[in-house]
């Protein structure tokens, strides 16, 4: 078996939780991103719930998964995927319990029994658009 095999075979990264700090996993995200091995890093940018044509829901559920559903396609596009993801920064307009409830609901389906990505969850009185409710950046690392 040659080097290139045996680094295809490391995960690039790994999320972990010291049991020194409380449980992460209810919330839908982890406490560390340990980067090791990697080939690529992408930054994905703010992706908002907007759908191909520019249309934004009024519903904060539908633009959520749609931004989740934005972020797949940018990582597809480059040969990656949702569980490459080791950081997210989410923006939140009028941020309420909620809508955070409904933030880790979306996120426990997404990553199901994986480990979240290390997650930032910032409150904001408004985004770059009138009526965008979420924004949400990645950062992501493949072999």
């Amino acid at each position: 078996m040659n080097s290139n095999v045996d680094l295809y075979q490391l995960k690039p990264f790994s999320l972990v939780n010291p049991n020194t700090l409380y449980n992460p996993k209810p919330f839908a995200y982890s406490h560390v991103a340990e980067v090791k091995h990697f080939l690529r890093v992408l930054h994905i940018s703010g992706q908002g719930g907007e759908n191909q044509r520019g249309l934004l829901s009024k519903h904060f559920s539908e633009q959520v998964h749609q931004a989740f559903l934005n972020i797949k396609h940018a990582l597809e596009h480059v040969d990656a995927k949702v569980l490459d993801i080791a950081v997210l920064r989410i923006l939140v307009v009028d941020f309420t319990p909620k809508k955070h409830q409904f933030l880790i609901q979306e996120m426990q389906s997404l990553w199901g029994n994986h480990d979240f990505p290390a997650c930032t969850l910032i409150p904001v009185p408004c985004l770059a658009i009138p009526g965008m409710q979420i924004e949400i950046e990645a950062t992501a690392y493949c072999i």
